[in-house]
């Protein structure tokens, strides 16, 4: 690894090679690193962690896409995250429907018993 750019709550940081350890929360952004072979890679993120720990660094996160176009991987991130979002709001919206039910089913045991 040459460098790596990434996102947190905070604002965008950067790590070069010889930084001493630390331990990120990133924001969804976009995480770039760079490598002599690769060049410069973008990786459009979700929330999670970034691990730097000597010459390693170990990035966790929920959801990512690659690429090395900005344009693609922002279309691309439009497609998958957009979509999953709104398949997470489905269920969310699904669940607090159960959650209201068993209340009420609850409440009416309750009042019966």
């Amino acid at each position: 690894m040459s460098r790596i750019v990434a996102e947190t709550h905070e604002g965008s940081f950067g790590l070069l090679p010889h930084r001493l350890d630390c331990v990120a929360a990133l924001a969804p952004g976009i995480l770039t690193y760079e490598t002599p072979s690769d060049g410069e890679i973008f990786v459009a993120v979700d929330e999670g962690v970034l691990v730097k720990t000597g010459p390693d660094v170990l990035v966790s996160v929920r959801r990512a896409l690659g690429g090395t176009d900005l344009g693609q991987l922002r279309e691309a991130v439009e497609r998958e995250f957009l979509t999953l979002n709104e398949h997470e709001q489905n269920v969310r919206s699904m669940l607090a429907k159960m959650e209201g039910d068993l209340i009420r089913r609850m409440a009416s045991l309750h009042h019966d018993g």
